[in-house]
């Protein structure tokens, strides 16, 4: 294919960008050979020239077409190049937030830094036995295929993870681990998995630290072998660890920390455990406070050390031994704390008491002076002598570094022996899957001795990658036999020869190491003096001596020398370890044990670090040398075995979520081989095509004419015309190979085609388009003008008719004109005319006013004068009077005076009139104040009369002006008068008026005041019919708000119920799963025990072995709700005393049952023994029987009135809320119960008395009657007196006296002393009964009483809040206690009616058979009278509905009937439920016979029987299917005969006569209910197991209409999409086993409403397994997907509908799967298409919602993928939403059942049993 077609005008290119290593651009027009520049448009819009070799040709890469962006395989990619590589990486990983993908063979995990919910345990199940291109990529996919073939091929296995620290390596091989252990069937052993995780903790604390990159970066590499046994079950596990950074001791970066497990020491030195090591924080520590970063964020160090010793004891590491290794690492961390003091530039010395250096020979067990001498000094050897020579500070400090290095070595390598030890299985290995987690290609600033041992790691492993990559494409073209070449890969063979071939690197390290005075220097000499011009893959530095260059296969690193000797060689001064191997520390002797012997590394399995090998020099081996037979070793393990890679990227520096920086990006994809991986890939065919698969994608490339049959020849002849170059496709045998680019071209001609159809398709529809809108606009405008001209017509026909009414119009205006004119001028004259005179009349009238008023002004003011002068007259009078009393009284005073003078004259007058004097004082002082008083008001008198004077004056003088002006007017008069005159006449006028007006408004007020009054009533009837009505509204608003809270209680209530339905069956599923175990166990150990101990067998009666059987059935039963509480203890807390109080109540619960039996037993014999006494009484005579009738007689109406009381009780019962409700205690109800219960049985009580008297009186006058005849001589009175039996008495008792009356009497006394005393015991047994109650009250109120006092002097201590949650905790207890006791005593007097039923019923029977006897023997005593002769007909046999059998038979009933019963014959021929209503039909011969062995026996041996077939043949869907048919049958049929008054009106008449008589079995009919509950679990997953298969393939990969859409082109790992042929999985397919299944339910006789739930289980298994399939694979996630699950699930809804299953709840449980087939197929744009997703997918989760947007794929050109912007919408609008976090649906989920009661319409007496089941032993009754 020519470049000019590729590189076109609107092809997308890549290009090289510093930043983003590369960024798109698109061509702006077509490139012509031997163009030299390319015009592009990025995407921002800037347009460029990009510069091209006409030699070199080097065109930009192409970029992938839009549709195989996103892909799951790379390989999948048309354009296979680091581009195309990275942008999908990219896509997936940031839009998609996918962050695995297929590389080829290779996984590629991206560290998302963010916890996804992608590892459940229902994610695991999903991938389980999937195939690995049917998933969509992830890491339990890649176990599942190790896992798969290894044992389908039983080939070990290996998974390969690599990269560098912080991608997630570690994480990743857990979750690998994870999978076998959840997958494989460990259960049994589900410690072995337990203690393989368990090892993580540990590995993580003593081999990982934190750096500059990864805050929990592994600093060792380890392979872990997982053992499997010949099942494939996890049996054990083994651990192998590579080239730990021992340097990390002593040594630490900035910013970076030591091993995690000295800072969790120093965390812990608080506990009292570790008081003895002496520890602080880790600031204090040498090693520990280098990097100046001790607590890493988010991680608890204290905590993190509880995990660790937890762990430790989870391996079976004891405690003191754990103690030991903390022990050896705190001396480590004194030991880096010993200072080293330097006395001379070649010596040196450690203080003696140095505190360190004391604490760690302490903790070691050494002597101080030894291991202080041995730290400054060294020994050397020679031939003849040994020296001891000191050493400097440097070399003494390297030393004790040393030291603690060998020392944490050999402690890594003990712990990690301990492991493996405690993880080895003692059965034998068959096969084992490899995890290897180990470091990744490093290259940092500085590269020292651990990263070339690092790389030189990865070479290895690179060069094994690469020849496996190889290996399986030769393999694929080999099988498909198309001609290949062979690829050229890049071998990195010569890299590894260089480091590990002789006079290699390592070579030259090992021997520079045996020079006596080599150094790094002269190493590096060597090195470039011998590979710098020999090997390609070696290069020196420019600026450099001490340093070189290695070409590694990902990049060039260059090694610093400095250290290489030293690490290399490992060394520690040996006496070091001479004094430690003197300690008397056993962990410290154990660590140097094979120092003694060779290590031998084929033999160990073990660590492989560096170790210090014994004294000669010879034979110690240096760490490279280790390392690489260990890497040797490991390839030959890999090699052996089949490898899968997973290579895990770290996307960014800044640990930022689902953040991926391209150029860190591209630097792994080159070091971990990705890119090596799609260069081989490119190299050959790396698009591969199935024949079927082309052609359903390119049909639309093809004619008609060229479609074959043959879909092989069809595709060949298609590509033969579209690519003429043979050289770019090969056709194999079931595939077809493209090299790179061919897809895209094809793809490039499958868009124009679809776009030119398109146009097409356009064109004709905008000509149809345009022609009907021009037939529609010629039509219009003919209308348009025929409107018109209509229009103007009438137009101008209206214009005549205008003007003509325009005539008219202005005559008659005119003439209305002139009219009114004259009429205004009219009107306008007469109002002239009246206003005139009445100006005139107006004017007379005033004046006659104005007279009259004056004469009357001239009458008042005269009249005012003559009253003045007379006012003043007299007070001028009044004056001159006072004047002269005045004056006469001061003579007399003078005269008094003068008087008063004399003395005598003044002891005369006051000759005791003091007193007088002192009141006529105080007379006078208030005289004085009142003539005070009255001078005032005199003055204001005065003032007032002034001003009134000179107002008078002044009206004086007005009124002397008006008389002028009213002589004036005087002249007027006449006038005046005329006008009052006129005025007088109007005036009685208007007054008449008024007074008529009057009248009419007095009665319009009245009329008024009546309205208003009769308005007043009426509104305030309103009023009152308003608050009425208000009330009334208010009250219905209650009525209803309570209503709604009713209802959502209800709701509320009814969820309760299902939840606890669903966890009572869940509980009663494991229940009888563990009692089916328990049972098998029981089984082998007696099998064993038998075997053992062969003869001695013990057989229980059957009574004893199935009572035992029913009581634990029983027992479990009735412990369900503390079953419930122990089993849900993880969900929710349950309440001690609540608790242990259901278990007491188990426990008496069973004792009750016990004694109900004693007492059941002790009555029987009692009724068989009175039936006794009554069969012999009956020979007394007929007397006795008269009187016994007469009785019966009585006591039968008493029985009826008891019935009748009975009836009432249980009517007034059923009138409560619930027929099924027991009424509450202290109701209404409840009390009548009680009362009517103690009345019936005082009065059965007093009618036994009385009948045992009146019988003894019979006897005994039947007796004197009968004494001296046969019969009387026969009689004998059974009085079983012991206590006179030795007595001496006369012989003949008889011959007391004559007529025997005395000895009559001594019996009836001796009778009624026995009655007496038998009515004595009982009342003392009733006393004895309610003391003892009392006691038990007393006791219980004693322990309340000290619970109270212990409970208040513990709340006197607690806070108040705490105070009052203990003071509720304490009181929910309480009330929970007394609800439980009051439980127990409903059912206590449940019990109790139920037995008091049970004796009437006897006694009623009892009183028939009486009745009957008598009337028999009546019969029997009548004369037989002649009689004429009559014909005797034989009636037909009428059958009771009963089967009998003999006893024992029940095992040869059981094996006919339930054991060796096939259901297809049954269901076919016989009617459904046969062996229910044979074992019932059995079932009520034994109650007849009132048997209850029989009883128990055969319902236990039933119940066994069904468990043991279910358990043989639970697979096979029609047993089972069967058995859930009669089981509920059998239910159904002991409910409907059980006598129950509320199902017997659903019963017909002989049905109610075959109810049960004896036994109340309404507790097998729990049991039963849980076994159908059983059956019910077991038939749903054979269903599902049967299901399984078809649901994913029918409903998701298999498509109607072929090749419609078609299907996007796949990867390396093809998927095993169903297309049609032979075996095609349809959804006909499935509607037809669901058909199926339907059909045989039915067949079998199930319930209705059972089958319903069945089917609405089944469509849920369906959707949740449909949905999560659809959640886990990108390539279903289109548009064309949603419409065919939308079709598949309308097949499905028309299968409900053909067989009236509509009303189910099955439709309602596919809603999450049509919503998401909506979601997949409605618009995504706007913020509008946003809320109605959010609207419409209400039953999908949120974390489902997103997970479909970012998984939706176009297949085609013209869709749309999903931008990031709306999903961030979506996340935005359903933030608020409250559900559930989980991904997936549970498809294990199964909803709780209801069996509801059906009622048989069968009757018994109508079965006809079979000869075909061998039944003959039984009869019909």
């Amino acid at each position: 294919m020519a470049a000019s077609e590729l590189y076109s005008k609107y092809a997308r290119v890549w290009l090289p960008d510093a930043a983003e290593v590369w960024k798109s651009a698109e061509l702006i027009k077509d490139y012509t050979p031997g163009d030299l520049t390319l015009t592009l448009r990025l995407d921002d819009g800037t347009e460029l020239e990009y510069k091209i070799d006409p030699q070199a040709h080097n065109l930009p890469p192409l970029r992938n077409p839009n549709i195989l962006v996103g892909e799951n395989d790379l390989t999948a990619l048309s354009y296979l190049h680091e581009p195309a590589v990275l942008h999908n990486l990219k896509v997936r990983f940031v839009d998609s937030r996918s962050i695995y993908t297929y590389c080829g063979i290779v996984l590629v995990a991206i560290n998302p830094y963010e916890s996804l919910p992608i590892y459940e345990a229902d994610i695991i199940n999903a991938y389980s036995g999937q195939n690995m291109g049917d998933m969509d990529p992830h890491i339990f996919a890649v176990a599942e295929e190790a896992y798969k073939q290894m044992a389908r091929d039983e080939r070990n296995q290996s998974i390969i993870v690599s990269g560098e620290s912080g991608a997630g390596k570690t994480v990743s091989a857990k979750y690998a681990m994870r999978y076998f252990a959840t997958v494989s069937c460990s259960s049994t052993e589900a410690s072995v998995e337990e203690r393989v995780l368990a090892s993580s903790p540990i590995m993580e604390a003593l081999g990982n630290a934190k750096t500059t990159r990864n805050d929990n970066s592994s600093r060792f590499g380890k392979y872990i072998e997982i053992g499997f046994d010949k099942k494939h079950c996890i049996i054990g596990a083994n651990m192998r660890t590579y080239l730990l950074e021992k340097s990390r001791v002593v040594f630490q970066a900035h910013e970076e920390r030591n091993y995690h497990i000295f800072y969790q020491l120093c965390a812990s030195s608080h506990l009292p455990e570790f008081k003895a090591f002496k520890l602080g924080c880790a600031d204090d520590f040498h090693c520990t406070n280098q990097g100046q970063s001790p607590v890493i964020e988010g991680v608890d160090d204290s905590k993190e050390m509880c995990n660790t010793r937890r762990a430790f004891s989870l391996l079976g590491i004891s405690e003191s031994d754990q103690m030991a290794i903390y022990q050896i690492l705190a001396a480590l961390l004194h030991l880096s704390n010993v200072e080293v003091k330097e006395q001379s530039a070649d010596r040196c010395s450690i203080s003696p008491d140095n505190v360190h250096l004391m604490v760690f020979c302490e903790l070691m067990g050494v002597p101080c002076e030894e291991m202080a001498h041995w730290l400054c000094h060294r020994k050397l050897k020679t031939t003849t002598e040994t020296y001891v020579k000191p050493v400097p500070k440097m070399s003494a400090v390297n030393g004790r570094d040393a030291l603690a290095k060998h020392i944490y070595a050999r402690l890594f390598s003990r712990i990690v022996d301990s492991i493996n030890s405690a993880l080895k299985s003692a059965v034998k290995q068959h096969s084992f899957i490899g995890v290897l987690d180990i470091y990744g290609f490093e290259t940092f600033d500085v590269n020292s001795f651990e990263q070339f041992c690092i790389n030189y790691a990865n070479e290895k492993l690179q060069q094994q990658f690469n020849q496996h990559v190889f290996k399986l494409e030769q393999e694929e073209y080999m099988k498909e036999e198309i001609p290949w070449t062979l690829i050229d890969f890049y071998d990195n063979q010569p890299c590894i020869n260089l480091i590990e071939a002789k006079l290699g690197v390592l070579d030259l390290l090992d021997e520079e190491c045996k020079m006596p005075k080599g150094s790094d220097d002269t190493w590096a000499q060597k090195l470039y003096n011998t590979l710098l011009k020999q090997n390609a893959h070696f290069d020196k530095p420019r600026l450099s001596n001490r340093a070189f260059i290695i070409n590694h296969f990902a990049d060039k690193v260059e090694y610093q020398c400095e250290g290489f000797l030293e690490k290399n060689k490992d060394t520690v001064n040996e006496e070091q370890i001479n004094v430690l191997k003197k300690s008397k520390f056993d962990l410290l002797l154990t660590l140097f044990e094979d120092d003694e012997k060779v290590p031998s590394s084929t033999n160990k399995r073990t660590s492989v670090i560096g170790r210090a090998g014994p004294a000669q020099r010879d034979n110690k081996k240096t760490v490279g040398l280790q390392f690489r037979q260990s890497l040797h070793l490991l390839m030959d393990t890999l090699n052996a075995t089949t490898p899968h890679y997973v290579r895990c990227i770290k996307p960014n520096d800044l640990k930022a979520s689902f953040t991926l920086d391209p150029v860190r990006a591209v630097q792994q994809l080159r070091a971990c081989g990705i890119l090596e991986t799609i260069r081989i890939s490119a190299a050959g065919f790396p698009s591969r095509w199935t024949y079927q698969e082309f052609f359903s994608r390119y049909r639309v490339l093809m004619k008609q004419k060229d479609v074959l049959p043959d879909r092989k020849q069809t595709c060949k002849s298609l590509l033969e015309k579209l690519i003429q170059d043979q050289d770019k496709y090969q056709f194999g045998k079931n595939k077809i190979f493209f090299r790179a680019g061919q897809v895209a071209y094809l793809e490039k001609l499958r868009s124009d085609k679809l776009r030119m159809a398109c146009v097409r398709i356009q064109k004709t529809i905008r000509c149809w388009l345009a022609r009907k809108k021009y037939l529609r606009m010629r039509e219009s405008a003919i209308t348009i003008q025929r409107h018109v001209r209509g229009h103007q017509t009438r137009c101008y026909v209206k214009f005549l008719r205008r003007t003509r009414a325009a005539v008219v119009l202005q005559r008659s205006m005119r003439m209305w004109a002139t009219r009114r004119r004259y009429q205004q001028q009219r009107s306008a004259a007469i109002a002239i005319q009246c206003c005139l005179r009445a100006y005139m009349a107006k004017q007379q009238y005033y004046k006659l006013m104005f007279e009259k008023k004056s004469v009357v002004i001239q009458k008042w003011v005269r009249g005012w004068l003559v009253r003045q002068h007379f006012r003043r007259t007299l007070a001028a009078i009044i004056l001159l009077q006072s004047c002269v009393r005045r004056m006469r009284a001061k003579n007399e005073l003078k005269k008094l005076k003068v008087e008063a003078r004399s003395v005598e004259h003044f002891k005369k007058l006051n000759f005791g009139m003091e007193n007088k004097i002192m009141q006529l004082q105080h007379k006078i002082n208030e005289q004085q104040k009142e003539n005070r008083e009255l001078s005032e008001r005199l003055n204001a008198v005065e003032k007032a009369r002034a001003t009134e004077r000179e107002k008078q004056s002044r009206e004086l003088q007005n009124l002397h002006r008006s008389e002028q002006e009213a002589r004036a007017k005087v002249e007027t008069l006449p006038s005046l008068l005329e006008q009052l005159s006129f005025l007088q006449h109007e005036l009685e006028n208007t007054c008449r008026e008024k007074e008529d007006l009057e009248e009419q408004t007095k009665v319009y007020k009245e009329q008024t005041q009546q309205v208003v009054e009769e308005l007043n009533m009426k509104n305030s009837l309103l009023n009152s019919e308003k608050d009425e009505l208000n009330k009334l509204i208010l009250e219905q608003a209650q009525q209803l708000t309570d209503v709604k809270t009713n209802f959502e209680n209800t709701e509320q209530m009814e969820k309760d119920l299902t939840e606890e339905r669903s966890r009572y069956q869940n509980l009663l599923s494991e229940h009888l799963h563990l009692e089916e175990r328990h049972r098998d166990l029981k089984e082998e150990i007696n099998l064993s025990i038998s075997s053992s101990k062969s003869g001695h067998k013990r057989t229980d009666s059957n009574y004893s072995s199935n009572s035992s059987e029913f009581s634990q059935s029983l027992g479990s039963t009735e412990g369900d709700d503390s079953s419930i509480q122990t089993e849900d203890e993880p969900q929710s807390t349950v309440d001690l005393p609540i608790l242990l109080k259901l278990q007491r109540r188990v426990k008496d619960l069973e004792q009750e049952k016990q004694s109900l039996r004693q007492q059941l037993d002790n009555r029987e014999e009692a009724q068989q023994e009175k039936a006794k006494e009554v069969e012999e009484q009956k020979t007394v005579g007929r007397a006795e029987l008269d009187l016994e009738t007469l009785k019966r007689q009585e006591l039968e109406s008493e029985n009826k009135k008891l019935k009748q009381n009975l009836n009432e009780l249980r009517k007034s019962l059923t009138t409560e809320k619930s027929e099924l409700m027991p009424p509450a205690p202290g109701s209404l109800p409840y009390s009548i119960l009680l009362d009517q219960l103690s009345s019936s049985n005082d009065e059965l009580e007093m009618r036994k008395e009385e009948v045992l008297l009146l019988r003894s009186h019979m006897v005994r006058q039947e007796a004197l009657k009968h004494k001296d005849s046969a019969l009387g001589e026969g009689v004998k009175l059974d009085l079983e007196i012991p206590s006179f039996q030795d007595i001496d008495r006369p012989t003949d008792i008889h011959t007391l006296n004559e007529d025997g009356e005395l000895w009559l009497a001594y019996e009836g006394l001796k009778e009624t002393n026995r009655l007496l005393e038998c009515q004595m015991q009982e009342q003392e047994q009733v006393h004895n009964e309610k003391y003892r109650k009392l006691l038990e009250e007393v006791n219980k109120l004693k322990k309340e009483n000290e619970q109270q006092q212990k409970l208040l002097t513990q709340n006197l201590l607690l806070s108040e809040d705490a105070r009052i949650d203990a003071s509720l905790k304490h009181e929910i207890t309480r009330l929970a206690n007394e609800n439980l006791e009051h439980m127990e005593q409903q059912e206590k007097q449940d019990k109790t009616i139920r037995k008091l039923k049970k004796q009437l019923k006897f006694y009623v029977k009892k009183v028939e058979d009486f009745e009957a006897s008598a009337q028999e023997k009546s019969n029997s005593s009548v004369t037989n009278a002649p009689v004429r002769a009559v014909n005797i007909t034989r009636k037909e046999k009428e059958y009771q509905g009963m089967l009998e059998y003999r006893q024992g038979d029940e095992a040869r009933l059981l094996k006919n009937v339930v054991i060796d019963l096939k259901p297809r014959g049954v269901a076919v021929n016989l009617i459904p439920g046969l062996p229910a209503y044979i074992i019932f039909m059995c079932l009520r011969y034994a109650d007849r016979v009132n048997d209850d062995q029989r009883v128990s026996t055969l319902l236990n041996s039933t119940i066994s029987s069904i468990k043991g077939v279910i358990k043989r043949r639970g697979n096979d869907f029609e047993v089972v299917s069967f058995w859930l048919a009669n089981t509920c049958r059998l239910m159904h049929c002991l409910k409907q005969y059980s006598g129950d008054e509320v199902v017997m009106t659903r019963n017909t008449a002989k049905q109610n006569e075959h109810c049960l008589t004896n036994f109340e079995l309404s507790e097998y009919q729990q049991v039963i209910g849980d076994l159908s509950i059983q059956i019910y679990r077991q038939f749903i997953k054979c269903m599902e197991d049967n299901l399984q298969p078809l649901i994913v393939a029918s409903m998701l990969e298999h498509e109607t209409i072929q090749g419609v859409l078609g299907s996007k082109p796949t990867g390396l790992r093809k998927r095993s999409t169903s297309f049609p042929g032979v075996g095609a999985v349809t959804v006909e397919v499935l509607l037809q086993r669901l058909g199926h299944f339907h059909t045989t339910m039915c067949q079998h006789g199930m319930d209705p409403d059972l089958i319903k739930q069945v089917v609405r289980q089944l469509f849920y298994i369906i959707c949740a397994v449909t949905l999560n399939n659809l959640l886990l694979r990108k390539d279903m996630c289109s548009w064309s997907k949603g419409l065919q699950i939308r079709y598949n699930v309308w097949q499905l809804e028309e299968w409900l509908a053909e067989r009236e299953l509509a009303d189910c709840g099955a439709k309602e449980t596919l809603e999450p799967l049509v919503q998401a087939a909506q979601l997949l197929q409605i618009k995504k744009k706007t913020e509008a298409d946003a809320q109605a997703i959010c609207n419409m997918c209400t039953a999908l989760t949120t974390a489902q919602i997103l997970k479909v947007l970012t998984l939706y794929t176009p297949v085609i050109e013209f869709e749309e993928r999903v931008s990031t912007s709306f999903i961030t919408i979506i996340k935005d609008l359903l933030k608020d939403r409250v559900e559930s976090s989980t991904l997936m649906m549970d498809a294990k989920k199964i909803f709780s059942i209801t069996l509801l009661f059906t009622p048989s319409s069968v009757a018994l007496e109508t079965i006809q049993i079979p000869a075909s089941l061998n039944l003959g032993f039984l009869n019909r009754i």
